[in-house]
């Protein structure tokens, strides 16, 4: 193979994101084809890297970029059917989000700056997808963090973008302290920060730290992959732009953190203890989310607290040492999350309003956005998991690989020993992503049926465009109390949504219904991978469909109890806003289904005030303290210093008369004094 292939990778999206920034503005009309040339082209050449790498194959090169006194820097690239696998789907949905995004934001006068960070996060996420070095894999992790800051905080202007990517800056830089240390810690174990040193390292029993430097990883990727308890940055994430939700919740940020356990998957295996944190990590963030997104009234935290749920599946697998299953869900997840976020951006755009229980009053909108109706609908079965579309292969493939663990026959594919799983991992993981698949069904249901399927909305014609509300009933115009992000509505109320913004549905709709049968029928996608089986085990087929099944059924008839009575005009919820408080009434089946659990899930269960409480009034209470230490106290010495010398001066100025006399005056005195003191 042409190394200069798999360079290019990476290195297209960053001199696209240079171009694009340097004369976006200059010439407005080539910002576009700067977005979208660089970063397909990335794509087809990942793909063609892939094809030419072929299956159960590898390649390293490297060349070392500095000595350290210690381990060397190099810059190592390491290909195998992991970074073959998920650096196509990244370049499949930066390029439909970077299309995608052309028409959401074609008159928003930052849109050469959005088009060159997105570049930009696309080419730091083929970094750290191709690096076969820590350190270098370390600069892309970064770079996406710093990209994240910008994107999510696009809307500068509004308080909730710059809320927003400020939290989620700090809340990932909270895990990537503990991160840093624990590649260094890594490093100076194995001797060097190649990745394929690293793993024989492992192998080889040599590693002085294992559990320690686990945990400290583990730290890191709780903050990029949104796990408990650093996972309070995603839903607030919801304030950036939608194709950015998508590119972050997809197939790049939040995917990272899993991808580096799946690499360094041999050093976790060491560890017991550290693969039951990460599996009770991932059982809190699984189950918490779900229940969280079954309350939440924006279009966007509903996907966004999915999204935390769905890696908290990728984070169980790898815990139950299984981490082709892992993978395979993630690269399914990337395909169906894409595809709801872009989706949603459509709805938003057609219903100018975040809010689904907005959204159920909007008379006929199904009709309005027929391609996102139906798209989304795929995307949420696949999210479900029912056969035979994506998400039931991958999700199947957790629920196996957990079993397996239970049992004590972790599907380990030749990186460990079975038995270095322990089966209370396996426990955890299976019994908590079981629950997480009925809570699933539940939301995906409540969301398409509230949003879609309201007596109100499915009764009225459909009009040709919905009027773009004014500001105030924006804002007003969710339920009261609910968590609400909204973006500015940058849509023409005048025109139904582009060609740019329908098609990338149907591209991404795709992978989404076939890449499960395609990978696991023909078994290309295993020899891809470890060479392990991906195919769902009997038993947890039918009881993750089971409960998928009967997590539908509930919502469904949660929804229909709720719009019954709806109809009968005993539905009404006080407190609402958007509408006369007597007139406002939501059929929303989740406050059916979680009954007192409501009210605190659509909270996130007090977390972040929780946060608030241990951690920002004491930081904020010391940096007043310290302000106060600077300005009264070390200020004030300094002041004084400043006017004892001016006090000073002023004195020694009142003996500077001009008059000589007086000088001579002085100067005898003084002599006569000194000999005095001399001669006694």
């Amino acid at each position: 193979m042409n190394l200069a292939l798999p360079v290019l990778v990476p290195v297209l999206p960053a001199l696209g994101a240079a171009a694009t920034l340097s004369v976006g503005r200059k010439a407005p009309g080539l910002a576009r084809p700067l977005a979208i040339v660089p970063v397909a082209v990335s794509g087809v050449l990942a793909l063609v890297v892939a094809l030419q790498l072929g299956t159960g194959q590898s390649l390293d090169a490297a060349t070392r970029l500095t000595p350290t006194g210690g381990p060397d820097i190099g810059l190592a690239l390491h290909l195998d059917g992991y970074s073959s696998l998920i650096s196509v789907l990244v370049g499949l949905v930066a390029t439909c989000v970077q299309v995608y995004s052309t028409a959401y934001l074609k008159k928003d006068p930052r849109y050469p700056s959005y088009a060159a960070l997105v570049s930009l996060f696309t080419a730091a996420m083929f970094l750290v997808v191709y690096s076969g070095d820590l350190i270098v894999l370390l600069v892309g992790w970064e770079v996406m963090g710093i990209c994240s800051y910008f994107l999510i905080g696009h809307h500068w202007e509004t308080e909730d973008a710059r809320s927003a990517s400020l939290k989620a800056f700090l809340v990932t830089k909270l895990g990537d302290v503990p991160f840093l240390f624990g590649i260094f810690l890594l490093g100076a174990d194995a001797g060097s920060f190649r990745i394929t040193d690293v793993l024989a390292a492992a192998t080889d029993g040599r590693l002085g730290h294992p559990t320690l430097i686990a945990l400290l990883l583990l730290a890191g990727v709780a903050g990029k992959s949104a796990q408990f308890p650093l996972h309070t940055w995603l839903p607030d994430a919801m304030a950036g732009p939608t194709p950015v939700s998508a590119l972050i919740h997809a197939a790049t940020m939040v995917a990272a953190g899993i991808y580096l356990v799946a690499r360094l998957l041999p050093v976790f295996l060491l560890s017991g203890a550290a693969l039951v944190v990460l599996a009770v990590m991932a059982a809190v963030t699984m189950i918490g989310s779900a229940v969280c997104a079954l309350a939440q009234d924006d279009l966007k935290r509903v996907l966004a607290y999915s999204t935390v749920g769905q890696l908290g599946y990728m984070a169980g697998a790898l815990a139950s040492g299984d981490r082709e299953a892992a993978v395979f869900h993630l690269v399914s997840h990337g395909a169906f999350k894409a595809l709801l976020f872009l989706a949603a951006g459509v709805v938003i755009h057609a219903a100018h309003t975040n809010s689904i229980s907005a959204m159920s009053r909007i008379p006929g909108l199904r009709k309005r956005v027929p391609d996102a109706y139906w798209t989304m609908g795929i995307g949420l079965v696949a999210l479900v998991g029912l056969p035979p579309f994506s998400g039931f292969f991958s999700k199947e493939a957790v629920l196996t690989a957990a079993e397996h663990a239970a049992d004590g026959e972790a599907l380990t594919n030749g990186l460990g020993p079975s038995s270095a799983v322990p089966e209370a991992a396996g426990w955890i993981v299976l019994v908590s992503a079981a629950l997480t698949a009925l809570l699933t069904a539940a939301y995906a249901a409540r969301l398409f049926l509230v949003a879609f399927h309201s007596p109100a909305g499915a009764a009225a014609k459909a009009p040709e465009v919905v009027p773009a509300p004014d500001a105030a009933s924006v804002v007003a115009d969710h339920e009261a109390g609910a968590p609400y992000s909204p973006e500015l509505d940058e849509a023409d109320p005048a025109s139904p949504e582009p060609p740019a913004m329908r098609w990338p549905l149907w591209v991404l709709a795709v992978p989404t219904m076939g890449f499960g049968i395609a990978g696991v029928r023909s078994d290309w996608l295993p020899a891809l991978l470890d060479g392990g089986s991906l195919r769902p085990s009997a038993v947890t087929a039918v009881i993750g469909t089971g409960l998928a099944v009967i997590g539908l059924l509930a919502a469904y008839g949660a929804w229909r109890s709720a719009t019954s009575r709806q109809s009968t005009g005993r539905a009404t919820v006080p407190g609402q806003a958007g509408a006369p408080v007597a007139d406002v009434v939501v059929a929303d089946p989740g406050r059916t289904l979680l009954g007192p659990l409501f009210g605190p899930a659509r909270r996130g269960f007090g977390v972040d005030r929780l946060y608030h409480v241990l951690f920002v009034r004491p930081v904020t209470a010391a940096a007043g303290l310290v302000r106060f230490l600077d300005r009264e106290v070390v200020e004030t010495y300094v002041r004084g210093t400043g006017v004892g010398a001016n006090l000073l001066g002023r004195a020694v100025r009142l003996a500077q008369t001009g008059n000589a006399q007086t000088y001579l005056s002085a100067l005898l005195a003084g002599v006569v004094l000194l000999a005095v003191l001399v001669a006694v």
